[in-house]
């Protein structure tokens, strides 16, 4: 009888190790964001109209000054803060075909 409360008492350790985090398997909540300024709205885009395209000024890191044109989806206004995740890729010019 006392073997049994052994075994459980061990399988609820293993359990709850399994559970709790270690420092060593602990994941990273957030990526790396670099900070950037709307400077102008440049137009709406997308098949409906439903991203806005901006150019927007890197605030921080080794891109720091320099001008990005990024496609936005939701509401946004010139000085607003957009936390950027990658700083390589610059959104297409829009097209002014349009009647």
């Amino acid at each position: 009888m006392a073997d049994k409360k052994e075994q459980h008492q061990e399988g609820q350790k293993k359990q709850e190790a399994e559970q709790k985090p270690t420092k060593k398997e602990g994941k990273q909540l957030f990526t790396n964001a670099v900070p950037a300024v709307v400077e102008e709205i440049v137009g709406r885009t997308g098949t409906r109209g439903e991203a806005i395209q901006v150019r927007c000024k890197i605030l921080e890191g080794p891109d720091s000054k320099r001008i990005l044109r990024r496609n936005v989806k939701g509401p946004i206004r010139i000085g607003d803060v957009l936390m950027l995740r990658e700083t390589e890729i610059e959104a297409r010019k829009l097209t002014q075909g349009r009647k």
